[in-house]
């Protein structure tokens, strides 16, 4: 009986680390990100397409880190990096 408490054990907190795992890149990313974005509206791209895809991946990346969904938001942040340097580059 106690192996399964221990083998219980074993996988709640195996379970807990990997939800964390991404807690600490998360947060780097969306600080990143935020700033980005400051630079993209003070150099005038506000107003683009992939500039909005960015805020909108912001935003949700930043749900996400509410609900510690630390992976989602890594995947969001990720790609709001992505629109941010399209929204510079014009397109």
């Amino acid at each position: 009986m106690k192996v399964v408490y221990v083998l219980v054990a074993a996988v709640l907190v195996t379970g807990c680390a990997g939800k964390t795992a991404y807690r600490d890149r998360c947060a780097s990313m969306l600080e990143t990100g935020w700033k980005e974005q400051s630079l993209a509206e003070a150099e005038g791209f506000a107003g683009t397409v992939s500039y909005s895809k960015a805020i909108t991946l912001l935003s949700a990346a930043k749900t996400q880190q509410q609900f510690e969904a630390f992976d989602g938001c890594v995947n969001k942040a990720e790609r709001a990096h992505f629109y941010l340097r399209e929204s510079r580059a014009g397109r």
